[in-house]
């Protein structure tokens, strides 16, 4: 039993993956256009860690005064490197808990190896949910510009 939960938590972080390497995401760019005139709806905090061009994580969403744990899952395109972020930010649009989950993608970043100690991160899911993040990371990692990652509730 306990394997079938195991598959079931790695099927997540293999579509987004899948999805990152392949692109498939059609998503305007997320930025500062993407919340004039919008007041943050939560903050979020997450932990994330990639390893040759695979992520993984876990966080926290504060939003309408309650607190929701969530595990994260994705890829960097082109991606090769480890790098460890901490970061932290507001959620905009969200106006429903059941909107938070899902696909969310970054394509602001630049292109080649990045060695930056900084995070300033834009992302976006189908539902319209902006994150703007911003924290720390160590390490280096080789992108093409384009991140994606899968939030899954815990």
């Amino acid at each position: 039993m306990k394997t079938s939960v195991s598959i079931s938590l790695m099927q997540p972080v293999a579509l987004a993956l899948l999805l990152a390497a392949s692109g498939c995401s059609n998503l305007a760019k997320p930025g500062p256009q993407s919340i004039q005139g919008m007041n943050p709806d939560g903050t979020v905090s997450m932990t994330e860690i990639i390893a040759a061009g695979g992520a993984a994580g876990k966080g926290n969403l504060s939003f309408q005064g309650r607190s929701y744990p969530f595990q994260l899952g994705g890829g960097v395109t082109g991606g090769g490197g480890a790098s460890d972020a901490q970061v932290r930010g507001e959620v905009y649009g969200l106006k429903s808990i059941s909107d938070f989950a899902g696909l969310y993608t970054q394509s602001t970043g630049a292109i080649g190896l990045d060695r930056s100690n900084t995070s300033n991160l834009w992302l976006r899911n189908r539902a319209g949910v902006v994150l703007h993040l911003t924290g720390t990371q160590t390490g280096v990692v080789l992108s093409l510009g384009r991140e994606e990652i899968l939030i899954e509730m815990l």
